[in-house]
């Protein structure tokens, strides 16, 4: 047993439990694939940590260590595909795994035939390539490009050197880890453009860690006298550690500021992020003259759907009918979710009057039909008030508070009239489910209503 390399091996340990605990709590399957690697790390650590005489054992025991270690930069390549969830992408993931192991197991072995080795050398180069061309009628990515122009040139290379005497075999194996973890350098780099703290530690780890495997026979060939302790060639895996830590900070921050400006049932902007960018929309509008359309939406009769067929069904609902909001309008227009069962759309320029009563308009006509809740098909009524900026107010406030005033016009005006024209002032959707008596009571709720939300307008 060689504890000399004990110290290594318990820092890679406890790398791992950390990135165990980083994987149980994200929100991504990015560090599952970081722990794969890292385990098959310490992995790599056990197997060197053993000490054979020459033989069966030592060669099964370098088999596994070098396996380890290539199926550990593929793992953390794959972690950073960007089309991982592409059904190619795991068949590319499978014929690397398999090949590279496979040649690592025949290179190893100093019986192997050179036909066999030969064939094994081919398979590291074709077999990319062959999943990338069957994959090409229904997915193309530059990424893709990349891996298979590596390997492609990999395979030449270990044709030409694996079957020099003395060296052959050890410049293909450090060719291969080579390829494998600049490979990882080259998809952190592309998944990561951001230039932040962990993703330019992370780049800088796997450049160097790919560099062992071309500095380390350059130095035994030209300076043999030379040595250095292994510490240093392990310096590149903390430095990637590291770098993948600050990563998932990174993420998770990210992913936290998406949740504080975003509904998380709907995944549309909320009320924070809503007034915030119908500000910049009016300060736009103003600054060139032009014009801004804000449309406040009320839903009819949800609260029958949640009573009726239950909460669940109300979740769909409002996704459904986020989906349709945000497929009716353009790129540079917002829709958000401002309340319960309240959307507001923000109509950028060019926009005007008659745009923005055909796109209500055009929303009424969707919520007309039947929308399909699970196995029920419901109904759904809405009211929408339409402000125009700067005819209708002059800021933002003012500009809220006409919208809302309308919607809610309109609404209580509809309990007496079932269909009014489409107009600015306000516009609706008839629901064929029953409505609620009216009386006088009903008058008073309803006032009451309409003057919460104002407050509820000038609150946010």
């Amino acid at each position: 047993m060689d504890w000399s390399k004990l110290p290594d091996l318990v820092a890679i340990a406890l790398l791992t439990c950390a990135f165990a605990s980083v994987a149980k709590r994200g929100h991504t399957s990015m560090p599952r694939l970081w722990l794969a690697g890292w385990m098959l790390i310490s992995l790599h650590f056990i197997t060197s940590m053993l000490v054979f005489k020459p033989g069966i054992l030592t060669v099964i025991a370098e088999d596994i260590g070098t396996a380890s270690l290539s199926s550990a930069g593929l793992f953390f390549m794959w972690a950073a595909v960007p089309y991982r969830r592409e059904r190619s992408s795991r068949h590319m993931m499978v014929a690397l795994l398999t090949t590279i192991t496979l040649y690592i197991v025949l290179i190893c072995t100093n019986e192997t035939p050179a036909w066999l080795l030969n064939l094994s050398a081919i398979l590291v180069g074709i077999a990319p390539l062959t999943v990338a061309l069957t994959s090409v009628p229904r997915f193309k990515h530059v990424l893709r490009l990349v891996v298979v122009s590596l390997y492609f040139v990999l395979s030449i290379f270990l044709l030409v050197v694996q079957n020099r005497p003395g060296d052959g075999g050890d410049l293909a194996l450090n060719a291969l880890l080579f390829t494998v973890y600049f490979e990882c350098c080259i998809h952190i780099w592309y998944n990561y453009g951001r230039a932040t703290a962990g993703s330019l530690i992370t780049i800088v780890g796997f450049l160097g860690w790919a560099g062992v495997f071309v500095i380390s026979p350059l130095l035994n060939a030209l300076l043999p006298t030379a040595h250095l302790e292994s510490e240093v060639w392990n310096l590149p895996k903390y430095v990637v550690a590291v770098g993948m830590i600050l990563l998932s900070l990174e993420d998770q921050i990210e992913h936290n500021k998406y949740l504080a400006l975003h509904d998380e049932l709907t995944g549309l902007p909320n009320r924070r992020l809503f007034l915030d960018r119908l500000a910049i929309s009016l300060e736009r509008a103003r600054r060139l003259g032009s014009r801004a359309a804000l449309l406040v939406v009320d839903l009819d009769r949800f609260k029958q759907v949640n009573d009726t067929l239950g909460h669940h069904a109300g979740d769909l609902l409002l996704q459904n009918v986020s989906s349709i909001f945000s497929s009716r309008v353009r790129r540079s227009d917002t829709v958000a979710r401002t309340g319960g069962d309240e959307f507001s759309l923000i109509l950028e320029e060019p926009t005007n009057r008659s745009n923005a009563d055909l796109v209500a308009e055009s929303l009424m006509e969707l919520l007309r039909k039947p929308l399909q809740i699970g196995d029920h098909s419901v109904h759904v009524g809405a009211s929408i008030g339409v402000a125009l900026f700067p005819e209708d107010a002059p800021d933002l406030e003012s500009l809220c508070i006409a919208a809302d005033l309308r919607m809610y016009d309109y609404k209580h005006a509809s309990k007496d009239a079932p269909k009014l024209p489409i107009r600015s002032a306000a516009t609706s959707v008839e629901s064929p489910l029953p409505a609620a008596p009216h009386n006088a009571d009903e008058d008073r709720i309803s006032a009451e209503a309409e003057m919460s939300g104002q407050n509820r307008i000038h609150a946010g």
